[in-house]
């Protein structure tokens, strides 16, 4: 791989209690990339994800050793500020969560949190992001109205503009489709493959064509392993190891 990681985890190893959920784990995420994790059911992946913005720090008895390094800075050292890292990440979850506020306030409470008070600016923001996830034609007429009156799949670009209105470098989804209709779910993968421009994206998904459609690079994930990770094509059609094999050919889910 030729790009310059965003991400880069070294010797990482995640325990809930005594159950060991990720062993060992060694991989560079690339910048400005699309990389998806598949793999089965309770394999790890999405416990990977939520290394990369420290999610697991509110839960109880969980213990994280080794390194995750984001432009370069271990987010588990002790002095880093956590609340800077989260900075750095928007995170899409399987289902939309909107505040209890308007379309504007939900994309203004993270720049109105960081200080901007100026009214024409946060108009200007909300505009922008909104535009951006091609939601602004269909909710300018409306903004003050109560996000909760979106579709799921509106509810979700609206949940990734907040997200980007504080400005992060990466965008973290956990099966951000899986609730959503094959229409939204089109219209999302879209905008993850304009994104991409601006962002480095990892993705969790469980359907192999999205992550054929829509990644740069796959990582297959197995019992808290990285079992293979490579160029999308190559993985898909290509794998090296028969583990890989087994679960694109659908022998085990």
């Amino acid at each position: 791989m030729t790009n310059t990681p965003h991400i880069s985890v070294q010797n990482l190893n995640l325990y809930y209690g005594t159950r060991q959920a990720l062993k060992n784990i060694n991989i560079n995420i690339p910048d400005k990339k699309v990389t998806s994790f598949i793999g089965p059911s309770g394999c790890g992946k999405t416990s990977l994800l939520k290394t990369f913005n420290r999610l697991h720090d509110s839960a109880l008895d969980v213990r994280v050793a080794g390194k995750v390094l984001v432009d370069g800075e271990n987010i588990y050292d002790k002095q880093v500020e956590v609340t800077h890292i989260r900075k750095k990440m928007g995170l899409l979850s399987q289902r939309p969560f909107p505040l209890p506020l308007s379309i504007y306030g939900n994309v203004a409470y993270g720049p109105k949190l960081h200080g901007v008070k100026d009214k024409p600016l946060l108009d200007a923001l909300v505009e922008q992001r909104l535009k951006e996830v091609a939601l602004w034609d269909e909710v300018k007429d409306r903004l003050h109205t109560p996000a909760t009156g979106l579709s799921i799949g509106q509810q979700q670009r609206l949940c990734l503009a907040r997200g980007l209105a504080v400005e992060p470098e990466i965008i973290l989804g956990d099966e951000p489709t899986s609730a959503l209709d094959p229409k939204s779910t089109h219209k999302v993968e879209e905008l993850f493959l304009e994104l991409k421009n601006k962002y480095t994206i990892v993705l969790v998904t469980h359907i192999l064509r999205q992550a054929r459609r829509v990644s740069d690079y796959i990582v297959f994930v197995y019992d808290g392993q990285i079992i293979e990770f490579g160029p999308t094509e190559e993985l898909l059609l290509n794998p090296k190891e028969e583990l890989t094999k087994d679960y694109i050919r659908g022998f085990f889910s």
